[in-house]
């Protein structure tokens, strides 16, 4: 998801503001109201990509040294403080309303407080999830950044200007990482090396950023494009080239020498304490890898049980592996023949399910929604994904489809369960209607719990019968295929990082489980051993959430209604699992 899931939520600043020592309560607290008012902006602050990504223009022109000392302390400070001020507010004085937010709030300042106790910034960035590359999608012009005025063009400059700074701090973060002993593995520094490469360019009018040059607005005066033409080409030579260039000469010359031959955190200094760290703080439970691990052996097992029986109904001859051979490989599943055919059937998916999504949902977004292929700089490299859109509308919400070659596009990849997911009910549906809530204090309407988030797309999947889905067999095994994927992940992410399972050895189990190819596991395996814990939230958070539906179901009998309990789920925006679980209590009883 969307670029949606920022590893670590380090953009904070100082608050400035004093606080008494003791506060008299409403049941409408109007301070408890300007303290998280406060929070929010003071966020947006000192993380100025965050306030451009949802739609908020004030800081475009910033680009914060996210991995430097001083903004670390800052931000720790940041925390405490609130953490500190939060703390004057008794709880059962609050609303229904202040008390969600208040168990919200206390869980974030105390979870990123956590997170200080460990160096993070010395591995400052991946194959996957890396400032030099998303700073190339917001400076094509077709990315979250703005180009529509001469301010916005200018905005853009300034921003830029702060990249190099930003190259040089991660430098000599890797250079710590590398005395410490956390250090990323060499058969991802070998990849991150083209990406960089692959910016520099010959002549300022190939590069990508020179993308909102192309596409200046006529309304724009001659001299107002003269010179902002000119700016662009200057700051391509004299910033963006030099700087990809070092980046590439130093991971290849300086780090790729120290990087470790090991896949997992098990292998680095801090790595265990650093890895129970992030699986509190992606799945928003306090489960321990190992019981997480065991969870994902059961459930891997179940669904095969399920595939095998779609395998045995359409007919097929030979084993489980086999049949996703066959799945993989047959060139009837591979129908298309142009980009434009592939987006068109994801289209198709959307008419054909409106229906029934009327019947399950009483609340959509007002958010525009739009499919698209993946810009081909990073395709290679990237998975479908969603973009969320600006909250004012301004910005559509966006899928993404990587297509590298529509003929081999697949159709049993589990179309339909991707579009569920990524798209429509998924993340368009939850991400979007939260943003649009303004009766939510800021710092929920554009929060984000990885397991909340990603467990409503993953619970989505689970609904494609019910929307008129799945009817096919293939694209219901797709849909296993896509279920079984995530419980893999709870297999393979703590065995890699907790259990000594090597790249290869994971690449090989995920490869027996599930139709996938020997490309698609490599990259989906590198991304679990840069972003630790991230890809356990997904089937935590939709088993959640179907424990929270059974239990509705069963408790409330004829009372139940679909549409009512999802519009429970997501009118109140992204919390971590156990405040989630409390007030879906709260609700049932309140039905009852």
């Amino acid at each position: 998801m969307r670029k949606l899931f920022i590893l670590l939520m380090l953009a904070i600043v100082v608050a400035s503001c004093k606080h008494p020592a003791k506060i008299n309560l409403s049941s409408n607290n109007k301070e408890l109201a300007k303290l998280f008012d406060e929070y929010y902006e003071d966020r947006l602050k000192l993380y100025p990509l965050e306030a451009t990504a949802a739609g908020d223009n004030r800081y475009n022109d910033q680009l914060p040294n996210d991995g430097s000392a001083a903004f670390i302390q800052k931000a720790k400070r940041f925390y405490s403080n609130y953490l500190e001020r939060i703390k004057l507010y008794k709880r059962d004085d609050l609303n229904d309303g202040d008390k969600l937010s208040y168990d919200i709030f206390l869980y974030q300042m105390n979870i990123n407080l956590d997170g200080f106790k460990h160096h993070f910034e010395y591995m400052p960035f991946n194959q996957f999830y890396a400032l030099p590359i998303t700073i190339g999608q917001f400076g094509s012009g077709t990315g979250a950044q703005p180009f529509k005025t001469v301010k916005d063009y200018d905005n853009w400059l300034k921003r830029l200007a702060a990249f190099k700074n930003w190259a040089d701090t991660a430098k000599a973060n890797f250079d710590k990482g590398v005395k410490a002993g956390d250090v990323l593995p060499k058969s991802l520094v070998v990849k991150m090396i083209p990406q960089m490469e692959a910016m520099v360019v010959a002549a300022p009018e190939k590069s990508l950023f020179y993308g909102p040059i192309d596409s200046l607005p006529k309304s724009f005066s001659d001299d107002d494009k003269k010179r902002l033409t000119s700016a662009y080409k200057s700051a391509i030579t004299s910033i963006v080239i030099p700087t990809y260039k070092g980046l590439a000469a130093y991971l290849k010359s300086t780090y790729l020498p120290h990087a470790r031959s090991t896949s997992g955190y098990g292998s680095i200094a801090d790595g265990p304490a650093m890895y129970r760290y992030l699986v509190r703080q992606q799945t928003t439970t306090e489960k321990t890898p190992d019981s997480i691990y065991q969870l994902g052996l059961s459930e891997v097992a179940r669904i095969r049980g399920k595939m095998d029986s779609i395998k045995n109904a359409v007919g097929f001859k030979g084993d489980l592996k086999a049949f996703f051979e066959y799945m993989k490989t047959d060139k009837k599943f591979m129908p298309y023949t142009t980009p434009g055919q592939v987006l068109a059937a994801f289209e198709n998916i959307h008419k054909r399910m409106e229906p029934n999504l009327k019947k399950m949902f009483n609340h959509v977004p007002k958010t525009p929604f739009e499919i698209r292929q993946t810009e081909a700089f990073r395709a290679a490299s990237a998975s479908a994904e969603y973009n969320q859109g600006s909250a004012d509308g301004s910005r559509p919400g966006i899928f993404y489809v990587p297509i590298l070659d529509a003929t081999k596009f697949n159709t049993t990849s589990g179309m339909e369960s991707l579009f569920l997911h990524e798209a429509i009910p998924g993340h368009h549906y939850q991400i979007s209607l939260t943003q649009e809530n303004t009766s939510l204090p800021k710092f929920r309407r554009f929060g984000f719990d990885n397991a909340y988030v990603e467990g409503w797309a993953l619970y989505c999947e689970s609904l494609g019968k019910e929307l008129g889905l799945y009817t096919d067999p293939y694209q219901y095994m797709g849909a296993l295929g896509d279920e079984i994927h995530r419980a893999i992940r709870l297999v393979v992410d703590v065995a890699i990082h907790t259990k000594g399972m090597t790249r290869e050895q994971a690449i090989k189990y995920m490869m027996d489980n599930e139709a996938i190819s020997e490309q698609g596991a490599t990259a989906e395996i590198e991304r679990y051993m840069v972003i630790p814990g991230q890809a356990l939230g997904y089937k935590i958070g939709a088993l959640k959430i179907r424990e929270l539906r059974n239990r509705a179901e069963t408790q409330l009998g004829k009372k139940f209604n679909l549409a009512e309990f999802h519009n429970q789920i997501l009118k109140d925006g992204s919390m971590p699992l156990a405040v989630l679980d409390a007030k879906m209590n709260d609700w049932i009883k309140t039905q009852k």
